[in-house]
């Protein structure tokens, strides 16, 4: 063929894309280019549906900029795969601009911008969009629900969850694995196991990510032993566990401190199933061997790992460090978290409540002084929870909210409720030196007890109460409100 026409170029593309081969398929579309084809509206939407595909942002804006010359970005095809290529290589705001020129927007695209702007973090806008899409009259797809379904369970806003469930095809969703996904994970997410059993359930069409976050859901919610019978269950249906199973089963065995049964399963993911552990895997192991206090081969299994250690592995093991007071191994790990993210407050933080554990009052004012020199600032702790439809924040030692009088009386009832029944305060993760009175009243401050006591004074008894973090767990806040 001495002159391919665009129809040939077009079915060559389709066929490396329709094989799996999309790198190929982009490669293929670079000659065409170079041989001057000018494309069609069609051929341009494969280009660039190809290039989204494995995130190739600089060809798929020469594709872009080649439509736009052509006068065929108009063209909704064309300009929903632009869409998708921006969404999947992170360019939210230069998606947003295709989206917005778009004079016909069909559901693909509105799907595009919700789940991009979910995966990136911008939950407002992804749910703002989700409902703009609504009022338009635009029924959503699988990917839509999903993305709202994410955003909504970042925002830890439950009500709005359940709007967004309430507008999803419920066939739509058994016969979807990444709708019925999403819905399990946010089920889970927010402490609701029993919905999300129900879902998983219903679901006709189970394949192994589904199973994945029904395990993942019920380790997350500390249902180890389901954990285990569902695994074994999956295994008898024939499903082949994978990496991610494997992830689920070595978090539950971190958080229920079953160390050798943890041991037993990496050791048959390896030897058994033959599967090469991610830096994940090894993640969990150093953090199931750091909790239980065996720091000596938390750290050999670090050094001992085929990759280099992640920030998330150090953190890990200093993280073990700080419950067992290992000061010396504690300073090691801080050392490689610096090198990592030198400007991660949390990291020093830990390091500072080991020293301070430890009576080393001069080491932790020494580390302070040096988190001042090169600007460290400490990340403000937060909670909150969804409530009639708004978001209430709380900061520590909040005074801002208009019951915070009697939210701080609820928390004084109940803190003389827990003395008369024999709780002490946990003093020992309080930073910096101060006296044990003044320890004893600063937990009662803490982020995540005064969004308690708000849903205590505004939810009806035996109602959910969903608190969501942006920090660590606190001890002290854990303990009193299990």
């Amino acid at each position: 063929m001495p002159c391919p026409s665009t129809v040939s170029w077009t079915a060559l593309i389709t066929a490396y894309m329709d094989a799996g081969r999309a790198r190929e398929a982009v490669a293929v579309a670079r000659d065409a280019f170079a041989s001057g084809m000018r494309p069609d509206s069609f051929m341009a939407a494969r280009v660039l549906t190809a290039c989204a595909r494995v995130a190739d942002l600089g060809t798929g804006e020469a594709v872009w900029r080649t439509a736009e010359r052509e006068g065929i970005a108009s063209s909704v095809f064309v300009a929903t795969a632009a869409v998708d290529l921006y969404v999947k290589c992170g360019e939210m705001a230069k998606a947003r601009e295709v989206f917005d020129r778009m004079p016909e927007k069909n559901v693909v695209a509105w799907g595009a911008m919700v789940s991009g702007y979910a995966s990136n973090g911008h939950t407002q806008e992804a749910l703002q969009l989700f409902f703009a899409m609504q009022a338009q009259g635009v029924r959503p797809n699988c990917r839509t629900g999903a993305g709202a379904l994410s955003a909504c369970t970042q925002l830890g806003a439950f009500d709005l969850a359940q709007q967004v469930v309430a507008v999803v095809d419920w066939d739509q969703l058994l016969d979807n694995p990444v709708l019925g996904t999403a819905l399990i994970e946010m089920y889970s997410k927010f402490g609701s196991t029993a919905e999300a059993w129900f879902v998983f359930q219903q679901m006709r069409k189970r394949g192994i990510t589904v199973w994945n976050a029904m395990v993942l859901g019920l380790s997350m919610t500390g249902h180890d032993r389901s954990v285990f019978a569902l695994v074994g269950q999956m295994e008898k249906s024939g499903m082949k566990l994978n990496g991610m199973t494997f992830m689920s089963l070595l978090y539950s065995c971190t958080h229920a401190g079953l160390v050798q049964d943890g041991r037993r399963y990496f050791h048959n993911m390896t030897q058994l199933y033959r599967i090469a552990p991610r830096i994940e895997h090894y993640g969990c192991m150093v953090d199931l061997l750091s909790r239980a206090g065996m720091l000596k081969d938390a750290h050999r299994l670090i050094s001992e790992m085929p990759m280099q250690a992640n920030a998330a592995v150090w953190s890990a093991l200093l993280g073990g460090c700080k419950i067992h007071r290992d000061a010396e191994l504690a300073e090691h790990a801080l050392k490689q978290l610096i090198l990592l993210e030198p400007w991660n407050s949390g990291n020093y933080a830990m390091l500072s409540d080991i020293y301070s554990n430890s009576s080393r009052w001069k080491d932790d004012a020494k580390l302070r002084l040096h988190m001042k020199v090169i600007g460290v600032k400490e990340v403000t702790g937060y909670s909150w929870v969804d409530f009639d439809g708004k978001v209430h924040k709380f900061h520590v030692g909040d005074n801002w909210h208009p019951l915070m009088d009697q939210i701080y009386k609820k928390l004084d009832e109940l803190g003389m409720e827990m003395e008369t029944i024999g709780y002490k305060p946990t003093t020992d993760v309080v930073m910096f030196n101060v006296e044990d009175e003044e320890k004893e009243h600063t937990p009662v401050h803490h982020s995540e007890k005064l969004a308690i006591a708000f849903c205590l004074l505004t939810t009806r008894p035996g109602e959910a109460i969903r608190v969501i973090k942006n920090t660590r767990e606190c001890p002290s806040a854990a303990k009193t409100s299990i």
